[in-house]
């Protein structure tokens, strides 16, 4: 089986590669994952059952599951210091147990791998679950043998992003940077990814990949069994040399040109159609591509379009779920307003088990702390079913009215949003059977429009989205 993740038809997956390799899939799963961050075990379990498996959500991806260094931020979890499943996020145990109850609501975990390196600590400390370490000395795992000295720059840390040595081989924020190259180390981490695969896990996402050299990854993942799904973080950046497309021979890649594309179109206040005829430019092909509109790094940094961004977030989502370009990946996490600020914790520094069975069901003003639940959005959760619904269906030209777009699959579904501040009717031309359509994106089907003729018209209001397809009918 490939370990590439098939997306760009949209099909089901129960016809594709993340499904198919999870035991106990279920048919009717969409090929939409969520990044849920920072959520800790027990509570992921459970929203894999309350709100994940009867959404038809196909895959969540979970944070580090690793023992990091102790500490409130968030990012802590992405600064390794042994590969015991004892963290902040729960036990071994819950970790185990989490992943098959998911797996039974038809969801397969996708683990964080942070494998390019371990701590940014410059002195000695012990971890969360009590495992003592050095900058580049872990007890039983690595010595400083282990890891690289790149000598380039005054204090080993990466200065310039278009120098390919230093970005792969000099220190990303003083984190020790692994010698991925060195036998001992490979071995080591295929242990660990090892170790996660026997308790259920599905796949990866790499941290950093673009930190490690393509090939160094492609020879640890293929000590893997094949059907682990992996999925690379290569942050494409202009003029660097280090590009996503070596990373094709792993598996996936995050498509970060996809979301500033995207998130591009809301800020200017004009829709820009793709060029349907052939890949897009600056894009890795659709089956090896995982997009998003924002993530854990990027809502904290180059995102144009957050959370905060309430009903216009809502609207990308709609447009990335609707679209026929990669597989999508929505993002859910909780709010703050230091951009530091890990989830709340309880007195015993492990994360609070909250969930969204009850939480948000749409753009609101979060409080800090507060977790967004944009999977469960009234806007984005049945986008989900949206996809089931349109499958293969190829992505037709889309229509540009005042500040509304809109667009059909074909003969299967269609969406608009309306980003403007009037009410607009936009007219789409489709090949979708007469009839009445619920809008999936009203509860109820309290909201219908009706196919006549070739043509539907969504008439919306500033801030609206629709979303009408063939298995949903009025």
């Amino acid at each position: 089986m490939m370990r590439i993740v098939a997306a760009g038809a949209a099909l089901a997956l129960a016809a594709l590669s993340l499904t198919a390799c999870a035991p106990g899939a279920a048919a009717g799963r969409s090929d939409v994952g969520v990044q849920l961050f920072q959520m800790p075990w027990t509570a992921l379990a459970d929203e894999c059952e309350s709100t994940l498996g009867p959404a038809g959500y196909g895959w969540v991806l979970t944070s580090p599951p690793q023992e990091s260094i102790a500490g409130e931020e968030w990012w802590v979890s992405y600064q390794p210091v042994s590969y015991r499943l004892e963290s902040r996020l729960g036990t071994r145990d819950e970790f185990a147990d989490m992943v098959k109850r998911c797996d039974a609501a038809g969801v397969d975990i996708i683990a964080d791998a942070v494998i390019n390196h371990m701590s940014g600590q410059s002195e000695p400390g012990t971890g969360f679950a009590g495992s003592a370490y050095e900058h580049d000395r872990y007890p039983g795992l690595y010595e400083p043998a282990d890891f690289h000295d790149c000598g380039l720059t005054g204090d080993n840390d990466i200065r310039d992003y278009r120098d390919r040595e230093q970005v792969q081989n000099c220190e990303l924020v003083n984190l020790a940077d692994l010698d991925t190259a060195a036998p001992h180390v490979r071995d080591t981490i295929v242990a660990y990814l090892n170790d996660l695969l026997s308790l259920g896990v599905a796949g990866f996402r790499i941290d950093a990949a673009k930190h490690i050299a393509a090939t160094d990854v492609e020879a640890i993942v293929a000590e893997l069994p094949d059907d682990a799904i992996i999925m690379s973080e290569v942050i494409r950046g202009s003029g660097e040399p280090v590009l996503p497309e070596e990373y094709l021979a792993a598996g996936s890649v995050f498509e970060f040109t996809y979301a500033r594309d995207l998130g591009i179109q809301f800020v200017a206040g004009a829709f820009t159609e793709p060029d349907l005829s052939t890949e897009r430019p600056q894009h890795v092909p659709s089956d090896q591509a995982i997009v998003f509109v924002d993530n854990h790094d990027t809502e904290r940094g180059e995102s144009q379009i957050t959370y905060r961004d309430g009903d216009t977030y809502a609207m990308a989502n709609v447009l990335m779920l609707a679209d026929d370009y990669g597989t999508p990946v929505v993002y859910s996490g909780y709010a703050y307003t230091d951009r530091d600020m890990g989830a709340p914790t309880t007195a015993s520094g492990t994360i609070e088990p909250v969930t969204c069975a009850e939480g948000a069901r749409g753009p609101q003003d979060f409080a800090d702390g507060e977790r967004t639940c944009v999977h469960a959005w009234d806007a984005v959760a049945p986008m989900v079913k949206f996809r089931i619904a349109v499958g293969d269906a190829a992505r037709m030209p889309g229509v540009t009215v005042a500040d509304a777009y809109g667009f059909e699959r074909e003969g299967k579904g269609a969406v608009a949003v309306n980003q403007g501040t009037d009410e607009v009717a936009l007219t789409l031309s489709t090949s979708m059977p007469d009839g009445i359509y619920c809008d999936v994106l009203v509860a109820d089907c309290a909201a219908t429009f009706a196919v006549k003729d070739g043509a539907v018209t969504f008439t919306m209001a500033p801030g609206q989205s629709a979303a009408i397809h063939v298995d949903a009918r009025g």
